[in-house]
């Protein structure tokens, strides 16, 4: 089953809910704010898609961080501490598909 995280009200997450869901494929959404952020999945995560891409440095809630909380996030260590405390630095969403494979962001191309 495809998995797709995110923050229900993220106008990204919204379009990659409707694409998956026009193209009838089933997933499951995972909402952040409710449920929080999967701590066990992040290692993975930041593996595979890098923290670089992973978290968003340019959104609001990135742009809100002390600045000694933006200098602190130097590794996995640091990024997983500031991502479990502000669900809302991860780049959105995160989709987990069926062979595992794991995407960030939305893009119909790639979607495809």
């Amino acid at each position: 089953m495809i998995t797709l995280y995110g923050i229900p009200n993220c106008d990204t997450v919204k379009k990659a809910r409707t694409w998956l869901t026009d193209h009838g494929l089933d997933y499951q959404f995972h909402d952040f704010k409710k449920q929080g952020v999967p701590a066990a999945l992040l290692p993975a995560w930041i593996k595979t898609i890098g923290l670089d891409r992973l978290i968003n440095r340019k959104g609001p809630t990135w742009r809100k961080l002390d600045a000694s909380v933006q200098a602190s996030v130097v590794d996995a260590a640091s990024a997983t501490a500031v991502m479990l405390e502000h669900c809302s630095v991860i780049k959105r969403p995160v989709v987990v598909w069926n062979d595992g494979a794991v995407t960030v962001g939305f893009d119909p191309e790639r979607f495809d």
